[in-house]
C-alpha cells in the first residue's frame, strides 16, 4: 500500500513542475500508467479538469505531441468510464457521442477526440472522405494538421476487436506507431496466394479514405510486410464488440 502511494506521489510529482505549470503529455502517460497499474487516477483527472485551451495549444504544437497527447486520453478515459459502468456500452453509439470528458474548458465526447481533434473533423459515418467545417474554437486549435492512418491501430474504444492500449511519447512516436500498426495487422491478416486476397481488419474499410482508399491500404500491407506481396483484393473481418477492458501491450524501447 506505501508503496503505491509512493509511486503515485511520484507521477503527480513528475508531472506539475517547480513552477507548477503542469506537463500535460506526462500527464497523459501518467494517468494511463494508473490504470494499468490498478492505482488512484484522481489527481490526474482533476489536473486535466482544470486544464485550459491556452495551455494545451502551448503544449501540443505539433501533431506528433498532439497525436500522443489525445491517444493517451481516449484511451485512458474509456477504461474509466466503462470501468465505472460496463452498462454504458450497450449503446455503443450514445456512449461515444455523449459529452464524458472535461478538458480544456470543454466536455468532450470520444467522438470529439476521435473524429475532431485526431482525424482532423472528419464526418464519422462518410468512410473517410467527408469534413465537417465551421468547427467550435477548440476543436480548430487542438485538432492535428494532417491525419494519420496509423491512429486507428492505437485507439482502443473497448472491444475485444480494438488494437492493445499502448503508452504513446511524441519523442518516438513513429516507431511506437509502426510497432502497433504492424502487430495488430500482422494479427488480423491473412492472405490467399492463390487469389491475392488479403483479408484483413474491417477498420481499413471503416476509415478508407485515411489510408488513401483500398489502393493505400494494398500498399500499407505489401511494404509493412504484412503480405508477400501486393494485394489484389480485400476482404475483411468481423469486428468483435465483445468488451474487453484491460488490454495492454508494452512497446519496445526505440
Amino acid at each position: 500500500m506505501k508503496s503505491a502511494l509512493f509511486f503515485g506521489f511520484i507521477l503527480i510529482f513528475n508531472t506539475v513542475n517547480c513552477q507548477n505549470t503542469v506537463d500535460y503529455q506526462q500527464l497523459s502517460e501518467n494517468l494511463l500508467n494508473q490504470l494499468k497499474n490498478k492505482n488512484s487516477y484522481e489527481k490526474q483527472v482533476n489536473l486535466l479538469e482544470k486544464s485550459t485551451l491556452k495551455e494545451l495549444r502551448h503544449q501540443l504544437k505539433t501533431d506528433k505531441e498532439k497525436i500522443a497527447f489525445w491517444v493517451n486520453i481516449y484511451n485512458a478515459f474509456i477504461q474509466i468510464k466503462l470501468q465505472e459502468n460496463p452498462k454504458l456500452y450497450n449503446d455503443r453509439g450514445k456512449f461515444f457521442s455523449d459529452e464524458r470528458i472535461q478538458i480544456a474548458g470543454e466536455m468532450l465526447s470520444f467522438d470529439d477526440i476521435e473524429h475532431g481533434i485526431l482525424r482532423k473533423s472528419k464526418i464519422k459515418i462518410s468512410l473517410g472522405y467527408l469534413r465537417k467545417w465551421f468547427r467550435p474554437k477548440w476543436e480548430r486549435k487542438l485538432r492535428v494538421k494532417k491525419v494519420d492512418w496509423r491512429i486507428h491501430f492505437a485507439l482502443n474504444c473497448g472491444a475485444k476487436s480494438c488494437p492493445p492500449v499502448a503508452i504513446y511519447k511524441p519523442g518516438n512516436l513513429d516507431e511506437q506507431l509502426d510497432f502497433m500498426s504492424k502487430a495488430y495487422l500482422n494479427e488480423q491478416t491473412s492472405f490467399n496466394a492463390e487469389t491475392k486476397t488479403a483479408t484483413t481488419s474491417v477498420l481499413i474499410s471503416w476509415f478508407r479514405g485515411d489510408f488513401c482508399g483500398f489502393s493505400g491500404a494494398k500498399k500499407i500491407l505489401f511494404s509493412y510486410k504484412i503480405t508477400k506481396e501486393k494485394p489484389k483484393k480485400l476482404d475483411f473481418r468481423d469486428y468483435n464488440w465483445t468488451l474487453l477492458l484491460g488490454n495492454y501491450r508494452e512497446l519496445p524501447q526505440f
